[in-house]
């Protein structure tokens, strides 16, 4: 086993990968959001079918699609790997021990919160990704150029009350796994020094709240108001 490989595979260096990782898929969810926003636009969904037109057929995107996949990949066996080593070092819980006091519930329950956000990730792209790259949608005319109409896929499953509370509970727990995930990061990383630490953590808070409110407001606003 040469050096690079005993590193990463060791509980640090796991960490490290975790938390570059999960940065990385930070830095997704805005680039994300960003472009969801554009279901808000009063226009018949004309500026969200050219975004996804440009995200489907651009080389750098499709490329970079495959850098984001391995991204949750890394992301998820490194947190099966260290959540495993974690149950070993520990195989016995003590009920004296009151975790709650020196711990954040979050903290307490990240394979819990990792579990439904990737269930949710499934559902999700089950229901938008999978239609629009391998089904086929129906197509729309945009000054006469036809795209495929994913503005439709998006009212037609933000209709569906269970699809809404699938997303919003989604949501809710992807929340919550930021909230502790994107300090825990840096401190993993080295990053941890007192003077920077508690904006890292309010700025942390922050992030993992707007994000994550922006991303539920999409098929509330769709369900109630489209």
């Amino acid at each position: 086993m040469n050096w690079f490989t005993k590193t990463f595979s060791s509980t640090v260096g796991r960490k490290i990968v975790m938390s570059i990782t999960g940065l990385f898929l930070c830095s997704f969810l805005v680039i994300h959001l960003l472009g969801n926003l554009q279901l808000f636009k009063d226009d018949g969904g004309e500026a969200f079918n050219l975004y996804s037109n440009f995200m489907a057929h651009n080389g750098i995107i499709r490329t970079m699609e495959w850098v984001l996949l391995a991204g949750f990949a890394f992301h998820i066996y490194d947190a099966l790997v260290l959540t495993r080593r974690n149950q070993a070092a520990r195989p016995v819980n003590y009920a004296s021990n009151h975790p709650e006091q020196n711990s954040s519930w979050a903290s307490r329950n990240m394979g819990l919160l990792g579990t439904v956000i990737l269930v949710f990730l499934i559902i999700h792209l089950y229901n938008f990704l999978i239609p629009a790259r391998f089904d086929g949608l129906e197509p729309v005319n945009i000054n006469d150029v036809e795209y495929e109409n994913l503005y439709a896929q998006v009212v037609y499953a933000f209709k569906q009350w269970w699809y809404v509370l699938i997303y919003v509970l989604g949501m809710i727990a992807l929340a919550y796994h930021l909230i502790h995930g994107f300090q825990s990061a840096f401190q993993s990383l080295g990053l941890n020094h007192k003077k920077y630490m508690p904006f890292i953590q309010v700025f942390g808070v922050a992030f993992s709240i707007i994000v994550c409110l922006g991303f539920m407001a999409i098929p509330l606003y769709f369900f109630f108001f489209v």
